[in-house]
């Protein structure tokens, strides 16, 4: 008879839950934020696809280029990592973004942003929008350039949007979101439908993510905080993917309803069983067609030649 080690050895994204459950149960109230990150960075360190990295620094905002073979030089996705703005960085995202990057065929900006509490909002979003306007200033147009993120970096890839439509920049092609993190007061009906299918992610912890990133005094509903109660008027199009196991997940799927409302050219998925950002996780088969499914929107827009086999 199978125990239940061994269905957590055979279950690819129960053995996904189990490596995240190890990080997080090794914290205490007496674990600085700098252990943290350097735990989350060492857990997800790596790189399972070849691709060139090579540091950058895109306007002032630390960063690095992670480039696949033959990628053409006028195309660019800029990437915001995800992390509750708090945590993460390029070399936790390192291995998902280069799968992004060689299963599009497309070279990545991706950027360390400013985390909380040491830099509060806006100033992840100052750094998103400084990256966009580098790859600008480098000669990129606006249409060749896509967004994406993941969770925290979803909020900014949106936010980012909204501000560049305030600023009057012209916006990138498309942008694709995983798991995004679109309402910071956490009001979506998922947080208790969804609160005992999703392992790690629970209200109160999402609550104090956000309070860390907005000081005390914060608004949750700031249109650039929180894209949701924004006005999606003119963003460019968009592919949303989230699991259904997430507590997070009406925080996708209520932005998909919003953007369509508004008019936005929007493709919404929800991926059965799948939990939050399950495309971290290269043994999960369905992170494996997330990422094929991405690469394919943003080859689309970008116009970029032949479809290739995800790593």
């Amino acid at each position: 008879m199978a125990s239940a080690s061994d269905d957590i050895a055979i279950d690819p994204v129960e053995r996904a839950i189990e490596r995240l459950r190890v990080i997080y149960r090794s914290w205490t109230r007496e674990t600085t934020v700098a252990q943290m990150r350097s735990d989350w960075d060492a857990a997800f360190a790596g790189c399972s696809v070849p691709v060139t990295c090579q540091p950058v620094s895109a306007g002032g905002v630390r960063g690095e280029w992670i480039v696949p073979a033959n990628a053409p030089r006028d195309k660019a996705i800029l990437y915001c990592h995800g992390g509750g703005f708090r945590i993460g960085s390029v070399a936790s995202h390192r291995d998902l973004i280069a799968r992004i990057a060689d299963a599009s065929g497309c070279r990545v900006l991706a950027i360390n942003y400013r985390l909380a509490p040491e830099h509060r909002f806006p100033a992840a979003l100052d750094d998103a929008l400084i990256a966009y306007r580098y790859l600008r200033d480098q000669g990129l147009r606006p249409a060749d350039v896509a967004f994406a993120g993941d969770s925290a970096g979803g909020n900014l890839v949106l936010a980012a949007m909204l501000a560049a439509r305030e600023r009057g920049w012209p916006l990138p092609a498309a942008s694709a979101l995983m798991s995004p993190w679109t309402d910071l007061a956490a009001t979506g009906a998922s947080y208790e439908t969804r609160a005992e299918a999703d392992p790690i992610h629970q209200r109160a912890m999402i609550l104090a993510l956000a309070k860390n990133y907005l000081g005390k005094d914060g608004d949750a509903r700031d249109p650039l905080a929180s894209p949701l109660y924004a006005d999606l008027t003119g963003l460019t199009p968009l592919l949303v993917q989230v699991g259904d196991r997430e507590t997070v997940r009406d925080d996708a799927t209520e932005l998909a309803v919003r953007a369509k409302a508004a008019g936005v050219d929007v493709e919404l998925q929800v991926w059965d069983g799948m939990i939050h950002v399950f495309q971290l996780f290269p043994e999960i088969p369905q992170a494996r067609e997330a990422i094929a499914s991405l690469a394919k929107f943003l080859r689309s827009h970008l116009h970029i030649g032949q479809e290739r086999a995800p790593q």
